[in-house]
């Protein structure tokens, strides 16, 4: 029984599962310094297309993993789940480290992003399935701040390894390596961890969803009245999920509440890409190398990671479009080979940093949380499935186009994210209503609407004491029934 105050395990909970995340977000940092390096070049002698299907047979992976996910999630639980992701990545992990060929890396490429897509669609759901409806939207951003966390260490990693083990294939090698250790741990230690009590009810274990939502929420409780609430509300919400709802794909294109959630967790995970983030992170040096800063310089990180709902969406959207239009002029101004390009240089790094900053408030973090709190148990394992396919399926483009893009138009590909910036916002403004601090069973109230339209109307006031008015009846019926008996 953890003896650590109910928030902070889950919270606990919720950064170890983020391992999962920080595998991601290793993968999206490393891979710009693997194949920035000198001896990876001298080795593999990559041309632009075949530079990009190293990133892209990852994504392409991802895809597929993400989409098996859903599958596995319904049957075998959250945590068997992460369990399969990790090995899998293992073993994709082993062969990158191993490559005597680009197809060999290619193919240890594909299968890590296989157990990537497996765990980007399942940790977020795992950790909203388990968090209090207070600090949701807070657990569900550990994915993001996992992503960036990776990213982090990676670009340290690979910054040493490109200054210091320059004379051997190591330079590369070493930092795809380190990447199985954290897979190790997240695969050996799961099941120390409490299964999804929304996956117990769903297959009938009444039993032990009640004593797990005590662990989670009460230090063992099972008479408190949130834990009571909850599983009363869980209870209620699966039954009429059984009575009402088919247990397939589809039901997401049948229903059109489930077909609208559909829609909008896809909108947000493609919007996402088109952002321009996968751009920045894969290519990173390839860019910076465009306005005149070396190589070794690049690799040195910045993290930033927080949370938010609708407006953070909205606004991170058009800030992300102003940091493009001013890298666009920066590039325009400053050109490659420009000899006295100091300045641009530095304004260059700021923009990027800012970018950064931006995204990881609002649409990184975003993309994980909405999609994991929006759907009905019955639904949540498949919906979030096919949004993460959504995702990498739009990652695997940008990771294909942009070299060839860079090369061809320069700063010009940009335009691209200015524009998709902007209609994202546009399409949020209009489209996507507030979600925050709903309990997970009361998410079909916000989506039963006619009108797919939000624009106008109060989507900003929800009912923010939801949870504790349902704690207060649940409290009343029980001490009434005590009476009784």
């Amino acid at each position: 029984m953890p003896s650590l105050a109910p928030r902070s395990y889950q919270l606990l909970v919720g950064v170890f599962a983020s391992l999962g995340a920080f595998l991601f977000g290793y993968d999206l940092g490393v891979i710009a310094a693997v194949v920035a390096s000198e001896t990876f070049r001298s080795q593999f002698d990559p041309n632009t297309s075949e530079e990009g299907l190293v990133v892209s047979m990852f994504t392409a992976g991802a895809f597929f993993g993400a989409g098996a996910g859903g599958t596995l999630g319904d049957r075998i639980g959250r945590r068997g789940t992460i369990v399969v992701g990790a090995v899998v990545f293992l073993l994709g992990g082993g062969l990158q480290t191993g490559a005597r060929n680009i197809h060999f890396l290619w193919t240890g490429r594909f299968i890590s992003g296989l157990g990537v897509g497996v765990l980007c669609m399942i940790v977020p759901l795992y950790q909203a399935e388990l968090a209090h409806p207070h600090i949701r939207g807070r657990i569900t951003a550990l994915q993001q701040l996992m992503i960036g966390v990776g990213a982090f260490v990676a670009t340290w990693v690979g910054w040493a390894c490109f200054v210091d083990l320059g004379s051997s294939s190591a330079q590369w090698r070493v930092p795809l390596a380190i990447q199985n250790v954290p897979a190790v741990f997240l695969a050996a230690l799961t099941y120390l961890f409490p299964e999804s009590p929304r996956w117990l009810a769903d297959k009938g274990k009444d039993e032990e969803t009640l004593h797990t939502l005590a662990r989670l929420h009460a230090n063992g409780n099972v008479e408190d009245a949130f834990v009571m609430a909850e599983y009363d509300e869980i209870r209620n919400s699966i039954q009429y999920e059984h009575q009402h709802a088919a247990k397939s794909y589809k039901e997401l294109f049948k229903s059109r509440s489930a077909f609208r959630r559909l829609f909008l967790c896809c909108a947000i995970q493609a919007s996402v890409q088109m952002t321009g983030v996968s751009a920045i992170q894969y290519y990173s040096p390839t860019i910076f190398k465009q306005i005149g800063i070396a190589t070794d310089d690049t690799l040195k990180p910045v993290l930033c990671c927080r949370t938010g709902r609708r407006w953070p969406l909205i606004g991170g959207n058009l800030f992300n479009s102003v940091t493009f239009i001013i890298a666009s002029i920066l590039l325009a101004l400053f050109p490659p080979g420009s000899s006295s390009n100091l300045s641009a240089q530095w304004g260059f790094i700021v923009i990027t940093w800012l970018y950064n900053f931006s995204f990881s408030s609002t649409c990184g973090p975003l993309s994980w949380i909405i999609p994991a709190e929006v759907f009905d148990t019955n639904t949540r394992a498949k919906g979030v499935s096919i949004a993460t396919m959504a995702s990498f399926a739009f990652n695997t483009m940008i990771g294909q186009v942009t070299p060839k893009a860079m090369e061809s138009i320069g700063y010009r590909f940009y335009f691209l994210f200015v524009v998709c910036n902007v209609t994202n916002a546009l399409f949020f403004w209009v489209f996507l209503p507030e979600t925050a601090r709903r309990p997970l069973e009361q998410m079909n109230e916000i989506f039963s609407s006619k009108s797919w339209i939000v624009l106008g109307k109060n989507t900003s006031s929800v009912a923010r004491n939801d949870v504790e008015s349902h704690v207060d009846k649940t409290e009343v019926t029980h001490e009434a029934e005590k009476r009784e008996n």
